[in-house]
C-alpha cells in the first residue's frame, strides 16, 4: 500500500514539477532581463530545488569514454558480456594497440544495496589504466517479471561463481561494501570444491564481514528490531504497471530515506548551499551538487528474499564469522581458502561498516599465507571515501593495483 501511495504522490506532483521547470527556464533564460538579477536567479533557484527534490532519478550512465595507459589516451567502450535476469556483467573494453601485453582481469562486484553500479564510476576510472575491468550491473528488481523467479543470497553467490567461471582462472576481484560476504563465501566454496577458476586475489572494501565489531547505527538497527520487523514493515509489492508487478521487494525509496536520515543535517545544508550558489551564479559548485545527487538519489529496488536473507545472515545471526553459514545446505568455511591473496580496506570514519568489520576476514581466512595478505586503514575517510574520491585515488587505488599485480604474477 505504501509503495502505491508513493507512486501516486509522485504522479500527483508531475504538473507542479513541470511548472517549476518552466519557471526555472524562464527566469534563467539569457533573453529575460530578470535572469541577470539576484531576484530572478532566486526564483529560478527555488524552482530548480523544488523540481530536483521531487523528481525520480533515472539510472545514470557510466559515460566512460577514455582512459590513459602509459601516458597515452585510450578509447573505452562498454560491452555486456554475460547476463542473467538479475545481473549483467559489463566489460570496459579498452582499445589497446595491437601487440600490447594483456592486463589482469579485475571483477568489481558492485553492492546490491539500493544504488546502481554507477556509484562506482570513480572506482572504475581509477582502475582502468591498470586492469581489464568488469563490473556487476545489478538489475532493479521492479523491472524483473515474476516469471523470472526469485533471487536470494544463495542465488547471488551462484551468480558470482558463474562469473568467475566466465572470466577463467587468475582474475582479481574487488568487493565494495555489501558484496564482501558473498564474495568471501563464493571463493571459499570454490576453493573447497577445487574449482580451477579461482581468482588470484580478492580485495574486500568497507564490508560487513563481522558486524559485531564496532557496530554502527545500521548494525544496531538490525539487531534491535529483528527479522520479523523488517519483513512486516519494509517489504512491499511492486505496483502496476512496472514489469515486476506483484514482486516483493525492499523499495529503493525506503533505503534512500534511511541513508538520508542518517545524515539529514548534511543534506539540508548541501541543498541550501546549492540554492545560494545558484543565486550567486556559482556554476561550478552548483554543477558538482547536481552530479553528486543525480547519482545519490538514483535508487533501485532489492528482491525481498535477498534483502531478508542478507539481514538475517550478516546483521542478525552473524553466521559467517560464527562458522555457521551455509549455501544451499553446503557449509561455507573461509579457512579452506589457501591460494587466493586477501587485501582488506577500511576507512577510519566509516559510519556504515565500522573499523574492524572488514579486517575480520583475516581471522576467518587462517590458511592464507602471511605473504599473501594485507590490511589498509585509510585515515579520515568515511564509507564513500573508501572507494571513491581523491583520497581513494591517491591512497587506496595504488595499493590495490600493486597488490593485484604482485599476486597475479605469483600464480
Amino acid at each position: 500500500m505504501y509503495y502505491q501511495l508513493y507512486e501516486l504522490q509522485h504522479a500527483a506532483l508531475a504538473p507542479a514539477r513541470a511548472y517549476a521547470d518552466a519557471v526555472r527556464q524562464f527566469y534563467s533564460s539569457p533573453r529575460n532581463p530578470a535572469a541577470a538579477t539576484a531576484w530572478g536567479r532566486s526564483i529560478a533557484a527555488a524552482a530548480e530545488v523544488f523540481e530536483r527534490t521531487t523528481r525520480r532519478y533515472a539510472k545514470p550512465e557510466f559515460g566512460i569514454r577514455e582512459t590513459t595507459v602509459d601516458g597515452k589516451p585510450i578509447a573505452v567502450s562498454e560491452k555486456v558480456v554475460w547476463s542473467r535476469p538479475f545481473c549483467r556483467l559489463i566489460r570496459f573494453e579498452r582499445d589497446m594497440p595491437a601487440g600490447s601485453r594483456p592486463a589482469p582481469k579485475l571483477l568489481m562486484v558492485a553492492p546490491l544495496s539500493g544504488h546502481y553500479a554507477t556509484l562506482l564510476r570513480g572506482t572504475v576510472e581509477a582502475m582502468l589504466p591498470h586492469a581489464d575491468v568488469y563490473i556487476t550491473d545489478w538489475t532493479d528488481a521492479r523491472m524483473v517479471p515474476l516469471s523470472d523467479g526469485r533471487f536470494d543470497l544463495d542465488d547471488y553467490i551462484d551468480y558470482l561463481v558463474d562469473i568467475f567461471g566466465f572470466l577463467g582462472p587468475g582474475s582479481a576481484v574487488m568487493a565494495v561494501c555489501q558484496p564482501s560476504v558473498p564474495v568471501l563465501a563464493a571463493v571459499a566454496l570454490m576453493e573447497a570444491r577445487g574449482d580451477r577458476n579461482l581468482p588470484s586475489s580478492m580485495v574486500l572494501m568497507g564490508g560487513p564481514v563481522d558486524t559485531r565489531r564496532n557496530p554502527t547505527a545500521v548494525n544496531r538497527l538490525a539487531r534491535e528490531y529483528g527479522l520479523d520487523w523488517f519483513r512486516n514493515n519494509v517489504v512491499m509489492q511492486v505496483p502496476w504497471p512496472n514489469p515486476g508487478f506483484m514482486r516483493e521487494v525492499y523499495p529503493g525509496f525506503l533505503q534512500l530515506s534511511g541513508f538520508m536520515g542518517m545524515n539529514l543535517d548534511r543534506h539540508v545544508v548541501a541543498h541550501r548551499e546549492f540554492f545560494l550558489n545558484l543565486v550567486k551564479n556559482d556554476g561550478d559548485s552548483a554543477e558538482k551538487h547536481r552530479e553528486f545527487y543525480d547519482e545519490y538519489l538514483a535508487v533501485m529496488d532489492l528482491p525481498a528474499e535477498f534483502y531478508l536473507q542478507t539481514v538475517e545472515t550478516v546483521f542478525i545471526r552473524h553466521t559467517l564469522p560464527k562458522g555457521e553459514m551455509t549455501h544451499h545446505g553446503e557449509h561455507v568455511d573461509p579457512a579452506t581458502i589457501r591460494s587466493v591473496a586477501l587485501l582488506t580496506v577500511e576507512g577510519e570514519n566509516d559510519d556504515i561498516s565500522g573499523v574492524g568489520q572488514t579486517e575480520a576476514a583475516h581471522e576467518l581466512c587462517i590458511n592464507i599465507p602471511q605473504s599473501m595478505r594485507a590490511h589498509h586503514l585509510e585515515p579520515e575517510v568515511g564509507h564513500y571515501g573508501v572507494f571513491n574520491g581523491s583520497r581513494f585515488r591517491a591512497g587506496i587505488a595504488p595499493k590495490i593495483t600493486a597488490f593485484m599485480k604482485a599476486h597475479a604474477k605469483a600464480r
